[in-house]
C-alpha cells in the first residue's frame, strides 16, 4: 500500500490491490437489478438482516446490506446507499500543497447514506467504501487533517451505534488523470466485491443562501406622559 503525505492532509492510495469488477458473479437467485437476499450469510448478522450477495452489481441509488470485520472479533453490518458520483476540478485543492503527481490526479466525490444495522458501534471508524479506477485498481478515500467543506471525507461520527444513520461524502484521487469506474465494497482481498456504477456528474458548489431582506422599523410613537 502506498502512502503519500500532503502538507495539510494525508492521501492513502491502495495502489497494489487489484479489484475485481464483479463480472464473474452468478445470476442465480438474483432479481432484475442483480440484488437478492443471501440464503446463508457470509458473516453472522442480527436476525432480520439480509445480506446482499457478494459480487452484486448495483446502480447509483441502489442499497446494499453488507457485513465485515472492523476488528478481528467484531462483525459490523451496514445498509449502504450510494447516492451520487461527482467529478471535482483539481483547483478545488488549490489551498493544499500538492505534489506534481497529485496535480495530475482526477478528484472524485462519492456521497452515500449509511445506516448501522448491526450490533457493533462503529464510532470513529473508517467508512468501508473504495473506488475502482480505469486501470482496475482499488483506491482508498482521502482523509483530511482539517476541514474540507465541499466533501469532508471523514470517518463515521464518534457515536455510530446500532440504528444510527449518517450521510457521508468521501474524496478519491485517481492518479494520472484516471477515471472512476465503480464504487466498491471489498473489505478483504478474497471478497467478491459489491459494486455501484452510474453517471459521474460534475461537482456543483451549493448556491449561497439569500440573506433575508432587512425589515423596516415601525414608527412607534411613545405614549404621552400624563
Amino acid at each position: 500500500m502506498t502512502r503519500t503525505t500532503l502538507a495539510a492532509f494525508v492521501l492513502v492510495g491502495a495502489l497494489g490491490l487489484t479489484a475485481c469488477s464483479g463480472s464473474d458473479s452468478s445470476d442465480a437467485g438474483s432479481g432484475s437489478d442483480g440484488v437478492s437476499s443471501s440464503a446463508t450469510p457470509y458473516l453472522p448478522v442480527p436476525d432480520g438482516v439480509e445480506l446482499t450477495p457478494p459480487g452484486s452489481q448495483l446502480s447509483v441509488g441502489d442499497s446494499a446490506v453488507v457485513a465485515y470485520h472492523p476488528r478481528q472479533d467484531d462483525v459490523a453490518a451496514l445498509d449502504i446507499q450510494v447516492t451520487s458520483l461527482e467529478k471535482a476540478p483539481i483547483k478545488a485543492f488549490s489551498a493544499w500543497q500538492l505534489t506534481d503527481a497529485q496535480k495530475k490526479s482526477n478528484p472524485y466525490y462519492v456521497r452515500a447514506t449509511i445506516e448501522n444495522v448491526g450490533d457493533t458501534d462503529l464510532g470513529g471508524r473508517a467508512v468501508p467504501l473504495y473506488v475502482v479506477n480505469d486501470d482496475n485498481v482499488l483506491l482508498e478515500p482521502t482523509p483530511f487533517a482539517s476541514s474540507f467543506e465541499p466533501c469532508p471525507s471523514t470517518p463515521f461520527p464518534e457515536k455510530f451505534g446500532p440504528g444510527k444513520k449518517a450521510q457521508v461524502c468521501l474524496v478519491y484521487l485517481a492518479p494520472e488523470h484516471g477515471k472512476l469506474e465503480a464504487v466498491s465494497f471489498r473489505p478483504e482481498e478474497t471478497f467478491n466485491p459489491i459494486t455501484w456504477t452510474g453517471e459521474v456528474e460534475p461537482y456543483q458548489p451549493p448556491k449561497p443562501s439569500k440573506s433575508p431582506k432587512p425589515t423596516k422599523p415601525t414608527n412607534s410613537k411613545k405614549p404621552k406622559q400624563q
